[in-house]
């Protein structure tokens, strides 16, 4: 049966317009990318197929344009269109971030590490400066190490706060394994990191831990 056969409510496009994006599954997302499907199959099922085969979502989607390229279902153009959707998403989220309007959701921060570490296959510890009025100044990836840790200097991470003149500091790395729970490590250097600002008077508002689902905030947690 061609999805133009489905019940209207039950159609992707017809249930994004209806109920919004959430309400749809991952398959469901990704065959109105798609928009028709191998032979002998509509796009939900291709989109299935895929997800089995070559997923989770996550997994799907860290993949280059050029790998994503030959996966069935998919080619050069429905590739190029997945790798500017994600691009869009991630510039989305750095318009929060811009200089000039100053962060008034903290988790806002927390999405944009998501979306800068999330895919990384090795953890990656890095910062977001801020000015007195909680302007982004700058972000930058400041330590890398392996699948299971990097080795964090509170000295740079206060030598990049005072070239960039900041007042805060939002700090953020990933845990390639996907589970976001902070380790006794990642509380004990969240200390550290706190103490050293403290001494040049900058303030640690968070920290938070990238795996799989929503970013951790240990500032949520009472560990900043």
């Amino acid at each position: 049966m061609h999805i133009r056969d489905w019940p209207t409510a039950e159609r992707p496009r017809e249930k994004l317009l209806a109920r919004g994006p959430g309400a749809l599954s991952d398959a469901e997302l990704l065959a109105i990318f798609l928009g028709s499907g191998l032979r002998g199959r509509d796009a939900v099922q291709t989109s299935r197929d895929l997800l089995h085969d070559h997923g989770p979502l996550r997994r799907l989607l860290d993949r280059e344009p050029g790998d994503l390229a030959k996966l069935p279902g998919l080619g050069p153009a429905r590739a190029c269109k997945l790798a500017a959707a994600l691009e869009l998403g991630q510039r989305h989220l750095a318009a929060d971030l811009e200089r000039g309007a100053a962060l008034s959701d903290p988790m806002a921060a927390g999405r944009y590490f998501a979306q800068r570490l999330r895919p990384r296959p090795f953890e990656v510890f890095a910062a977001l400066f801020l000015d007195t009025r909680h302007r982004a100044l700058a972000f930058e990836e400041l330590f890398t190490g392996t699948i299971d840790g990097a080795e964090v200097h509170p000295r740079e991470v206060v030598r990049r706060a005072l070239v960039h003149n900041a007042a805060a500091v939002i700090v953020g790395h990933n845990h390639p394994s996907g589970n976001p729970e902070p380790s006794a490590a990642d509380r004990a250097v969240t200390q550290r990191l706190r103490h050293a600002l403290e001494l040049v008077d900058v303030r640690l508002l968070d920290h938070f831990v990238i795996g799989d689902g929503t970013a951790v905030s240990l500032a949520a947690r009472g560990w900043v």
